[in-house]
């Protein structure tokens, strides 16, 4: 498969990522477009990683394992942004019944 459809992809999945975070208002909702924006850069870097690869295992055999690496490294990131994330929200939801954003500007006082 051409390397040009995991691009098109992963720009379509980072550009849905990015207009759900600017447009919705709740709180999970907006989570979840940040991680789809995360899983698009995964799925690029995994992209590049096979195309680089297979133009250059015959000189170096650990070539193209570089972007698998950081792939590993993001998502230990997300998971420890998904558990303090869900603990923020949890705790909003219990301060205020609601995981609506526009409600933590009433906070500020």
């Amino acid at each position: 498969m051409k390397i040009e459809y995991y691009l098109y992809l992963a720009i379509a999945l980072f550009c849905i990522g990015v207009v759900g975070v600017l447009t919705r208002r709740n709180a999970i909702i907006i989570f979840m477009c940040i991680e789809l924006m995360l899983n698009a850069a995964n799925l690029l870097l995994v992209a590049l990683s096979k195309m680089y690869h297979a133009a250059g295992v015959a000189q170096n055999p650990m070539a193209g394992i570089d972007g698998q690496l950081f792939v590993f490294f993001i998502m230990v990131v997300a998971a420890a942004e998904v558990s303090v994330g869900l603990a923020i929200i949890v705790m909003l939801y219990r301060n205020t019944h609601s995981v609506d954003i526009n409600f933590l500007n009433r906070l500020k006082h």
